[in-house]
């Protein structure tokens, strides 16, 4: 069962990661084609997402390294090591870059953006974040249904910290979206590009 466990959060976390890359890859030509400041908060975000994972990844493998002599108790507690090194990551590549650049860009005059572009690229990126939120839920349902708790209850009780941060993550990855989308179409509505620079800084005040 411990295996199933653990082959169901590697996998969590291949499909999260494989996500991110391609949604930053994304997000990073989308930002500097229309040089929206939301964009870029959203590049930082993802690809430090991306980084994240790797950590993540990390953390799976650490953990499921068999008991020895030196660690007779095994090698689980490694796997909050490398997750605390995700969260700080996440923290200090996404949340000070975009709240940064957001400030740096309250008083430019950003020039017009490609708003289709910009769209676009939020829409696929949605998409994809969509799906690895799908798959970090499912596995976060199943086993609260075989502990009888609620999905929530679970992922915030839960030992296994991959599970946690990976949700976090995608939950994040998701809410920021839908922020970078409204600091855009404000921007287009009322021409005030201080609303772009406002969605960078609420996206790194979310991070």
């Amino acid at each position: 069962m411990a295996s199933k466990r653990e082959s169901s959060s590697v996998f969590t976390v291949i499909l999260a990661l494989g996500a991110n890359v391609l949604v930053a890859i994304a997000k990073t030509i989308a930002a500097a084609l229309t040089g929206s400041a939301s964009m870029v908060a959203e590049a930082a975000h993802s690809w430090a997402d991306s980084g994240n994972e790797i950590f993540l990844l990390q953390a799976e493998r650490s953990a499921a390294r068999p008991r020895d002599s030196a660690h007779p108790g095994g090698y689980g507690r490694e796997s909050y090591v490398w997750s605390l090194f995700a969260a700080v990551g996440l923290f200090t590549a996404g949340a000070v870059v975009s709240i940064m650049h957001g400030v740096s860009e309250l008083g430019s005059n950003e020039r017009e953006a490609d708003y289709a572009i910009a769209y676009g690229v939020l829409a696929v990126s949605f998409v994809f974040e969509g799906v690895s939120f799908l798959q970090s839920y499912r596995q976060a349902h199943k086993l609260a249904s075989e502990r009888g708790t609620s999905t929530v209850e679970h992922i915030l009780s839960t030992s296994n910290p991959t599970l946690r941060a990976v949700f976090a993550e995608d939950s994040a990855a998701l809410i920021g979206l839908v922020i970078a989308f409204a600091g855009i179409l404000l921007h287009q509505l009322t021409g005030q590009a201080v609303f772009d620079a406002l969605g960078s800084i609420l996206v790194g005040v979310l991070l």
